[in-house]
């Protein structure tokens, strides 16, 4: 144990002033805090070992305020080691300066812990046993929460369905609720470039591991990302970069939502979850579902009304972190948060019962691109929108932006000629931009449209001008009449703000496999040439088409590398290396009125 003294001019007792809330009929009007100056001396006590119930120990670090006391806890569990990067503990340094101890853990299998790894799998007991540990050890009071971001928010929400009797909150960041819904795969679409780049490349054994030759560039040793991915199938890839991780495997094995990842969901399970949960993410996230669902069914659906009603969000036009400027889109200063102040007011009122204004205030915050301004509401989805249809038109011709696609408030008259596209696996649309994480091979965030527009196999429909705002705030969906001359296919769908300059700029997307059309749990093939309608869910976004922009959605069948290519064949696609063509057809007629339902909140 080593202590780390530093001389800091301790401040008033009343040095984290409560936010301001002033309330204007249902709205609010809130200033987010700042972190305050820190307080205290700490030590660290390093490679703490906590048993678990099956006699496996883990072990952490464990930062506390310098001077005898009992004090509340901050418990964080990473599968990304407690001392391998300075940011690592940041957190940690944080927490504990302002009157907390901090255990951060290493996960089971990871870095210091004994055990054997496997994502996601020993999460529920572990994180249980190491709240309850906690809890009892004699620096505590007995009050326990838990904060972290990515697979450490994920392993929150675990601990809370375990329902710990000292957790009294948690705080989980760009955090999944369900690994298969919203990590693996979107609709049973395949994350290609996020599943591989973050599981076999970087997590295949105890150690965070170095990218390795994926990433070497230029060259006659070059075997680059960009090249490894196009490899099929699928389930060989990870051999070109020396890998052999079982349970990259057993997620291609398992492509529906079955018993394997059924245990993972936690969406199932928020009716066990009694405490008070604080969400916090993007829409350009790719976690953004996990953010929405978890508080929509922690609110609605958690065990108490000490939950239901305690719970909290704030979701940004972030990525998998706060920042300004997010892909090509600067959001202004008010797009920034102070993460570590906003968890720390979080826990002073959980933890501590101090009476900072939090309970006074609308629990969800939501900014709204285009505006650039935070919603302050008191329900997610907004109880005043009015889900609103925006019908697809063309003349049969609306591929690439030059064609004669339309979106249109009426909905389609009379009959009119469907729009035809060819996809060629072997010639995918390129991902550009959109939800995803971590910089694992495709550009993400808000981006520039208009190099993927002039694609035959794109098809565009755009708005008029409008002549009024329209105020977007909540789940967007597609509904699209479609057939196919495959018996397997994609379908991808973006939601796009353009710019009076010209600038294309994605604000939300969707894909559905078509054999998942009718449910994630079961595979049925398409019938070539028969008409299906299909939803394709396109999460949710918060933006603002300002008077002089138009509304434009794409519609298309790749997104790579972000999503494995469909090759059209119907077989197992991670065992598969054969590509058909697929001829797509998409209906917009009377009788067939595909349309998109846009969540709108303003005129």
């Amino acid at each position: 144990m080593h202590e780390l003294r530093v001389e800091i001019p301790r401040s008033p007792a009343g040095w984290l002033l409560p936010a301001l809330v002033a309330f204007a009929g249902s709205l609010g009007a809130y200033e987010f805090p700042s972190s305050p100056p820190p307080r205290n001396d700490i030590r660290v006590e390093n490679r703490v070992g906590i048993p678990m119930r099956d006699g496996v120990i883990l072990y952490a670090d464990v930062y506390r305020p310098v001077g005898e006391g009992k004090y509340p806890v901050i418990v964080s569990r990473t599968p990304y080691s407690t001392e391998r990067f300075p940011s690592s503990y940041a957190s940690a340094a944080f927490f504990s300066r302002r009157g907390y101890v901090f255990v951060y853990q290493d996960v089971r299998g990871r870095h210091e812990s004994e055990g054997n790894w496997e994502p996601f799998r020993d999460d529920i007991e572990d994180g249980y046993d190491t709240v309850e540990w906690a809890a009892a050890q004699p620096w505590s009071n007995g009050k326990v929460g838990m904060e972290g971001g990515s697979y450490l928010g994920h392993v929150q929400w675990r601990a809370a369905q375990s329902m710990p009797p000292h957790l009294v909150t948690v705080f989980p960041r760009v955090a999944s609720t369900s690994i298969y819904h919203d990590w693996i795969t979107v609709n049973g679409g395949w994350r290609l470039a996020f599943n591989f780049g973050w599981g076999p490349v970087r997590q295949e054994s105890r150690i965070m591991q170095n990218p390795g030759v994926h990433t070497i560039s230029g060259g006659p040793e070059a075997v680059s990302y960009d090249q490894v991915v196009w490899h099929l199938p699928l389930d060989e890839m990870q051999a070109l970069v020396g890998r052999n991780a079982q349970f990259y495997r057993d997620w291609l094995e398992h492509p529906d939502y079955d018993d394997y990842w059924r245990p993972l969901n936690v969406e199932e399970q928020f009716d066990k979850i009694g405490v008070p949960v604080h969400t916090m993410g993007g829409f350009f996230d790719i976690f953004a579902q996990g953010t929405l669902r978890g508080y929509t069914g922690i609110s609605t659906r958690a065990s108490t009304e000490h939950a239901r009603k305690g719970s909290n969000m704030v979701i940004g036009p972030w990525e998998h972190g706060v920042s300004q400027t997010v892909g090509e889109m600067d959001w202004g200063e008010s797009a920034v948060v102070d993460t570590n102040a906003l968890a720390l007011r979080w826990f002073d009122f959980w933890l501590k019962g101090i009476e900072n204004g939090l309970r006074d205030e609308p629990p969800v915050k939501i900014f709204v691109m285009g505006r650039n301004e935070w919603l302050y509401e008191h329900e997610y989805p907004l109880a005043r929108t009015k889900y609103t249809p925006l019908y697809l038109h063309s003349g049969g011709r609306a591929n690439s932006s030059h064609g004669d696609g339309r979106l249109a408030w009426s909905s389609p008259s009379r009959a009119s000629n469907p729009d035809r596209y060819s996809y060629d696996p072997a010639n995918p649309v390129p991902s550009l931009g959109g939800a995803n994480c971590c910089g694992v091979g495709t550009p993400s965030g808000a981006r520039d449209q208009r190099p993927i527009e002039h694609r035959s196999d794109v098809l565009v429909y755009t708005s008029e001008i409008l002549e009024e705002p329209v105020e977007a705030v909540g789940p967007v969906k597609l509904v699209l009449h479609v057939s196919s001359s495959a018996v397997d296919t994609d379908f991808v769908a973006k939601l796009i703000d353009v710019y009076p300059d010209g600038r294309s700029i994605n604000v939300a997307e969707g894909i559905v496999r078509a054999r998942h059309r009718n449910g994630l749990d079961r595979q049925v093939l398409m019938v070539p040439g028969e008409v299906y309608e299909i939803e394709i869910d396109m999460i949710g976004t918060a933006n603002l088409f300002q008077t002089g922009h138009r509304i434009r959605i794409h519609v298309t069948s790749s997104h790579f590398p972000q999503f494995a290519r469909n090759l059209n064949n119907g077989k197992p696609y991670g065992t598969s290396d054969s590509i058909v063509v697929a001829e797509q057809t998409v209906y917009h007629s009377a009788d067939r009125p595909s349309h998109i339902l846009l969540p709108v909140v303003g005129p």
